[in-house]
């Protein structure tokens, strides 16, 4: 089976149960039952991949909050993102497909999707979740890397609060000062304070936005930020 061993290879990792990799490789299209195919290997393995995840960011971002871990890990585990790793590992290219279907054609990205989070499955089912864990973290952890810092580059609250709280134990107070400005066209004034200790206030069209460049200048203060991009000046 020379095909199911160069996926072996690519994804590192020794199937002692081929017949596992060999359903995960199984469209739909080419199946004589659906439940023959890799759909049910796709719906365990979309949940090993979150499991995975979700205690990466847990582990690694030890000040994130919920909210935040939540919008990092939907994008770490996308189809977008599934797709793009099963294509660095040419997942199709073993991919068995019915009639109509060619593997040299323009596949559909959710079909390599399918085929990655299928994959997890089977590694899964043959090595357990430490094995599945290895696949994962081996092939994911540039796009964690890259989604963390994607999210969390400009999230100057989120920066802020973890520097209050790992330097002073306290939580950062933001405070409006003023509002002015019609309904349509209102504009907001918010200074933020850390343990009594009041930074520069900022304007904003929001007082989300407002608070966003106040804790921004809290870190540009502090000196952990050089300074704002222009976008938010």
């Amino acid at each position: 089976m020379p095909t199911l061993s160069a996926c072996e290879k690519r994804i590192g990792h020794r199937f002692r149960n081929r017949a596992l990799l060999q359903a995960a490789l199984t469209h739909a299209s080419s199946a004589a039952r659906r439940r023959d195919s890799n759909e049910r290997m796709e719906f365990l393995g979309d949940a090993v991949l979150g499991l995975v995840v979700c205690q990466a960011l847990y582990e690694r971002m030890p000040e994130a909050l919920e909210g935040e871990m939540t919008k990092i890990k939907s994008a770490v585990v996308s189809r977008r993102t599934c797709a793009r790793v099963a294509e660095k590992l040419r997942l199709t290219d073993g991919l068995t497909l019915g009639q109509g279907m060619d593997n040299n054609d323009q596949l559909p990205s959710s079909l390599a999707a399918g085929t990655l989070e299928a994959v997890v499955a089977a590694v899964y089912l043959d090595g357990g979740l430490e094995a599945a864990r290895q696949l994962i973290l081996s092939h994911f952890d540039e796009e964690i890397r890259r989604c963390v810092e994607s999210q969390h580059q400009f999230n100057y609250k989120s920066q802020l609060q973890q520097w209050a709280q790992r330097e002073l134990n306290a939580t950062p107070v933001y405070e409006m000062l003023v509002e002015k400005g019609p309904d349509h066209s209102k504009c907001f004034e918010v200074a933020v304070s850390i343990a009594g200790r009041q930074f520069p206030s900022a304007w904003g069209p929001s007082k989300k936005d407002a608070e966003q460049k106040a804790a921004g200048l809290a870190l540009v203060s502090l000196g952990e930020l050089k300074e704002l991009p222009a976008s938010f000046t």
